[in-house]
Formats: structure tokens, sequence, C-alpha cells
């Protein structure tokens, strides 16, 4: 029987292999059995800075070591973790921050040329009382060696018992998602289902005790978290954090660490398959390869298996609201199938598409996607209504999302409700973009669309309406955005229009910006 807590799971993954290599990244090595012992400390050192059981503890960092040991111990603290996207700038971190109350912050130092904890200075975070920097620390940081000293303080019994005294239904994260409203909200998930869905993705895509698994993944999203580390470490294998991706130092690493499993966006694998040098590099070891989050040709799956030698390739479909996974195809499948679907439902859960009443449409006919099981997230952090909005009163999760269903029960996803849009595998909100351009003093009205890109697959473009006697140039607000949001939300394209289209009640008319 598979333990039902986090804490749990990673000291019974140190009992039964406690000399396996669980983390292998540049300059450490820690076994199953130093994880284990590095999340205590990591427990005992928050409950030595007062952290209880339900406190929200965010984490703002890179993948890498420090971030899974501080996830597994705050987790056994019982405390909640609120992951932090490390493109977000201070004002957007910040507003998670002050939203989920998180009392401490396990952040990075230097990183991509920003001291993170500078730019969170000046900002409102009324309950945050403590910073841990991770890495590179400058005067006057609390380092992560300086934090864990603070363990001493806590008796290892006292971890113990907070520990053993996790449940299966306790909150286990709370991830912000954007929204069609514009501000980020909190996807509530416990442990119980979070290892469950994931044993049973684990199981679907052969993840195995054996595999070197790269993870490029950023940890602060469920594809890098979940379907990352976690699964990692209920199956046994070894984890490889990477925390910035180079296409050639990737491949090298390939090739020097003989990984075999790596799941990544399309644009990864394309980015591989552009290389000049790809047939210098010996990828033999590749086994197993997981994408989805944007259309796929079912040419690229045959040179996925050519060129790069996976054994196994499948897609896969989910959203952070329903733990991050809902559908997988069989690994078995026609090239065709793991191009053009999502595969079938997992174990356990509904999947169907229905009409603007709520009744099924038609095999192979477009409706909106929605799902019930025990994947679906206990609703949003402090928003009843927006929990309400999303889950009805069956229990059925709307996803927002167009798809169609097969007659083998296959997922083709083929339009998003609610305008979103994917850049490198990243989910982007139009009405999150806009309410930042809008801040922007000669900015009257703003309209953001995805556009197609050969490289993202879709980016951003902006039509703006400027105020009277305002002058700005595309240039201009592409680099003002690249300061006050994350990359991949900055739009690509900018057009500058004298007025939206608006339909009678004043809605901007999207489909005659497209």
């Amino acid at each position: 029987m598979l333990p039902q807590t986090i804490p749990a799971l990673i000291e019974a993954a140190a009992r039964q292999h406690p000399t396996r290599i669980a983390i292998r990244e540049a300059g450490v090595e820690l076994s199953f059995a130093d994880l284990d012992a590095l999340r205590r400390k990591v427990s005992r050192a928050l409950m030595a800075g007062g952290i209880q059981a339900g406190d929200r503890v965010a984490i703002w960092a890179p993948n890498s070591h420090e971030w899974v040991a501080a996830a597994l111990g705050l987790h056994s603290a019982g405390a909640i973790l609120v992951p932090l996207n490390t493109r977000m700038k201070g004002v957007e971190a910040a507003d998670i921050l002050e939203q989920s109350g998180a009392r401490l912050l396990f952040c990075v130092g230097e990183f991509l040329n920003d001291h993170f904890p500078t730019l969170l200075q000046g900002q409102h975070t009324p309950a945050l009382e403590r910073t841990v920097v991770l890495g590179k620390t400058r005067a006057g940081d609390l380092g992560w060696d300086e934090f864990l000293q603070l363990a001493e303080q806590t008796p290892a019994d006292a971890a113990r018992e907070r520990a053993a005294a996790v449940k299966a239904e306790d909150l286990s994260d709370i991830m912000f998602t954007s929204g069609t409203t514009g501000r980020p909200k909190g996807v509530m998930t416990c442990h119980g289902q979070n290892i469950r869905a994931f044993d049973e993705w684990s199981r679907c895509v052969d993840l195995q005790a054996e595999d070197r698994y790269l993870i490029i993944n950023p940890f602060f999203h469920s594809f890098g978290y979940k379907a990352g580390w976690l699964a990692a470490l209920m199956r046994g294998c070894t984890i490889y954090p990477l925390a910035v991706f180079d296409t050639e130092g990737v491949l090298q690493m390939i090739a020097r660490e003989k990984i075999s499993f790596l799941p990544g966006s399309p644009t990864l694998f394309l980015s591989f398959l552009a290389h000049p040098q790809l047939k210098d590099f010996d990828l033999s070891s590749l086994r197993v390869a997981v994408t989805g989050a944007a259309a796929i040709a079912p040419s690229m799956i045959h040179r996925m298996r050519d060129e790069l030698g996976f054994k196994i390739i499948v897609t896969a479909y989910g959203l952070t609201e329903c733990c991050g996974v809902a559908t997988i195809c069989d690994r078995d499948a026609a090239a065709e199938t793991i191009a053009t679907t999502s595969g079938r439902a997992l174990p356990g859960i509904e999947l169907r598409c229905v009409d603007e009443q709520g009744q099924d449409v038609a095999v192979g006919a477009e409706g909106e996607v929605i799902m019930r099981g025990y994947n679906v997230m206990q609703g949003y952090f402090n928003n009843p209504q927006a929990t309400a909005e999303t889950i009805d009163q069956d229990g059925w999760l709307h996803t927002g999302d167009i798809g169609i269903l097969d007659a083998n029960g296959n997922l083709k996803i083929t339009d998003r409700l609610k305008d979103m849009y994917i850049v490198g595998g990243f989910n982007c909100y139009p009405a999150e973009v806009e309410r930042i351009l809008t801040s922007h003093p000669a900015i009257a009205q703003v309209a953001v669309i995805g556009v197609p890109d050969a490289r993202q697959g879709e980016v951003g473009k902006a039509f703006v309406v400027l105020r009277p006697q305002a002058t700005l140039t595309a240039e201009e607000l592409i680099a003002w955005s690249r300061d006050n949001m994350a990359n991949y939300k900055v739009p690509r394209h900018v057009e500058f229009l004298d007025a939206l289209p608006l339909n009678a009640s004043g809605k901007v008319l999207k489909y005659q910006l497209k």
C-alpha cells in the first residue's frame, strides 16, 4: 500500500532504498537516506521558526536539491507549499505572497541577473516574517546553511510527531494559476489525491526505479513538481534538477549522465531536433518522453523516435485544478493518436464534452471538457465564488477547454473558451497581461490575443488604444513589459488602433482581432 502523505512517502522510500541516489546535480549527490535526513532537518528548522501545521510556506527559486528538500521539509512540518514562478517580477510575486498569507519564503539569491530578495523590497507582503535565501547570499541575508542550524532548537521526536500527524486529506499545496479575471487564483489540493494521481501517471508512462530523470520543467509548475520530483521519489529513481535550459548543455548532459526519462513541452524536443550537431551526441540512453500543452505533428513523434531514440512517447492533458493530470495516451498508440490527442482519462476520473446546456455532445463533436473524480481540486483559496463557478453542484470541474472525445475515449483539445494561449509550454492568460498593460500611463485600452509562433507555438499580440496626446512605440511598450511581467507574458507584437472592436455590451470582440 502506497503511503498517503508526502512525508510518509519519502520516509518509506528512504527505508526501501537508502543508498540509491535520489538527487544528483553539479557538486551534490544525495541518497534517499540523505534526502530523508535533510527534509527532517528542514522541518525542525521551520518548527523552530514557529511554523505551524496549516501555515503557508512559499518557494521562489529555480530547480535545485534545496527546492525539493524545502518542499519535503515544509510538508513534514504540516505546512502548505506555495510555489512561485521564477519568471515573475516582484509585484507579481508579492501579490501571491499577500493572497496566500505565506509566513516564510524560500527564495533564490542571485538568478538570471536579478537578486530576488531585492525584487520584493517595498512590496506589500504583510504576513511574511522570514526569507531564507538559497544559493548565493548577500550581507544581511539568512542563508540556507544558517537556516538549517535552527533545527537544533527542535527535538527530533517533536518533528517526527508533526510529520506523522499529517493526513491524506490535508492540503499539500496551493498553486496559483492565472485566470480570466486577471488576478491569479490559488488552487488547493491534498496529499492523498496528488499521490494517487501521480502513482497512476507513473504507471502509465512506465517510470522505473532505474530511470535517470532529467527535470527541465520548472518545479513551480505541476509538470516539474508533481509529474517531476514527486513521481520520481515515488518510484525510487534519480532526479537531475536543471535550473536553466540550454540545448547544447542538455544534450551533453543526456550523453554524460545516461538520462533515460525526459518530459517536456514540444518546444523542448523541437530545439533538440533543430540542433545542427545532434548526431554528435550519444542519446542512446533516452527511453521515455512525455509531452503535451501544445499541438504537435505526427511527423514530430516519428522524428523523436528515429532521431532522438525514444522508445516510449506519450502525450497527456491536465490543468492545475485537477492536480495537473487527467488524461494520458496509451504508450503503444499510433503516432497519429499520440500527436493529435491527449489520450484517455486515468482510472477513477470521469470525462465528458458538453454543450452550453451541460448536455453531452455526440462522439466526435466539440464541447466543453468537464471532469469529475479524485483529482479535482478542493477549491480556490479564499475564493468560494470562483470555486462555485468552476466546480458545479454535481462535482464536475468545468475546464474552459473545448475538446472532442473519439469513439475510443481519446480526448482532443481543439480550442480554449477562456482565450488562454500557451507560450513555450506556459499558460498565458490575456486578462492578466491586459491588467498589467493598462497600468501603463500612455494606455487607454488594450486587448491581448495569442498568435502563432514558429519557436514558442504561440506568443502574445497586444492591440493598444493610446490616451489622448500620449505617445508610445511598440519597442517602448515591449521593453516596459519586460520590466513588469514574466518574460513569457510579454507581448511579442504590438498594434496600435484608434478603437477596439466592441459588441453591444461593450465586450471586446477578440475574434475580429484574430
